[in-house]
């Protein structure tokens, strides 16, 4: 199971809008994703496990993934992730 650990740079975290296009992203693959934070994991294609994680700027996540895809996933996420949803400067 590939995984990454990353920080999330956004300056409102992994809430609302951030959060609505991880999980839309997320849900394009066929492999599981999971998100973790601290000791809390959720799916990454469910819009309430991500929100309900309460990841905030600068805040650590461990990303996983699992079956067909999963290393497309994972390096597309973290690219997401990295380029702070598309409103990096």
């Amino acid at each position: 199971m590939p995984e990454k650990k990353l920080i999330v740079t956004h300056p409102v975290g992994l809430h609302a809008r951030p959060a609505s296009i991880f999980v839309r992203a997320a849900a394009k693959f066929k492999c599981k994703i999971f998100i973790s934070h601290g000791v809390r994991t959720s799916n990454a294609k469910s819009i309430l496990g991500v929100l309900s994680l309460g990841v905030q700027k600068d805040s650590e996540i461990i990303l996983k993934t699992e079956g067909e895809g999963a290393e497309e996933a994972l390096i597309f996420l973290e690219e997401l992730i990295k380029d702070d949803f598309g409103d990096s400067k």
